[in-house]
């Protein structure tokens, strides 16, 4: 069965985000729920509600690849609004939820670890 995103916070422009678009639809990955960037502002405050529920969050910056195990060692919301926050003050974009993983950035050895589990 193909792996499936619950929620995926896009910006229409950005080259990111047509990679991450062009992954899942290589991989025929179903995105359940799309949400523009662009229409959307995902502020600090709601960008950590979105953690709720979230066991993993995987944050990605270039090649730089973050993992976090938020139940276990669940860092300062600081450092996870480091990861999750833009130059422009909102949730970055790509972003998506992934059953209890939330990733944040686009790399595609990343989005194969992701989806490899599923």
């Amino acid at each position: 069965m193909p792996a499936r995103i619950d929620w995926f916070y896009i910006r229409t422009a950005c080259t990111t985000c047509k990679n991450a678009r062009a992954y899942l639809d290589a991989g025929q990955i179903e995105v359940a729920e799309y949400h523009d960037a662009r229409k959307e502002k995902i502020g600090p405050v709601e960008a950590l509600k979105l953690l709720e529920g979230i066991e993993q969050l995987i944050a990605i910056k270039g090649k730089k690849v973050a993992k976090y195990d938020l139940v276990k060692a669940r860092p300062a919301d600081e450092e996870l609004l480091s990861h999750l926050i833009g130059p422009t003050g909102n949730l970055r974009a790509p972003s998506a939820r992934v059953g209890h993983t939330f990733v944040v950035g686009y790399n595609p050895d990343a989005y194969r670890e992701v989806f490899d589990q599923r």
